[in-house]
């Protein structure tokens, strides 16, 4: 099984934006312990990171192809971004969603996400374990 793990814009900044609210791992170190915990459950990831929109949505389409399922962190995007969550209806996939802050405790406009109904879950606030979190229940919810 392969699960794609897609970052959203500025995730690529981790360890030095905002780490108050983010955290002081880097995204490389982010995605270490996220492969690690794979292969512990013997699951395939490939990760991805990108800053627009459209490229996110291309990602979205080409896993269809090449996963069983998605991580996704829209970042901002998770917010308002309508054709994100139409892209992840679309491939038909699982798509679990992601955010390492709680969004639900942030700025009014950050409390909504547009992904998370679409999504079959969504795991917040947690830091790097909201992404651990999210692959073992994705790997739950595709081999129950």
């Amino acid at each position: 099984m392969r699960v794609h793990v897609i970052h959203g814009p500025n995730l690529n900044l981790l360890g030095i934006r905002d780490p108050a609210i983010y955290g002081t791992l880097t995204l490389d170190e982010l995605n270490a312990r996220i492969a690690d915990l794979a292969a512990e459950l013997k699951v395939e990831v490939e990760f991805f990171q990108f800053n627009s929109e459209g490229a996110l949505i291309d990602c979205i389409h080409a896993s269809r192809e090449r996963a069983q399922g998605l991580i996704v962190n829209a970042g901002a995007y998770a917010h308002s971004s309508i054709a994100i969550a139409d892209a992840i209806t679309s491939v038909g996939l699982p798509a679990v969603e992601a955010h390492l802050s709680n969004i639900y405790a942030r700025e009014a406009y950050r409390r909504i996400s547009v992904i998370a109904p679409v999504c079959i879950g969504s795991v917040v606030g947690l830091g790097p374990n909201a992404y651990l979190l999210a692959l073992r229940g994705l790997v739950a919810h595709l081999y129950p």
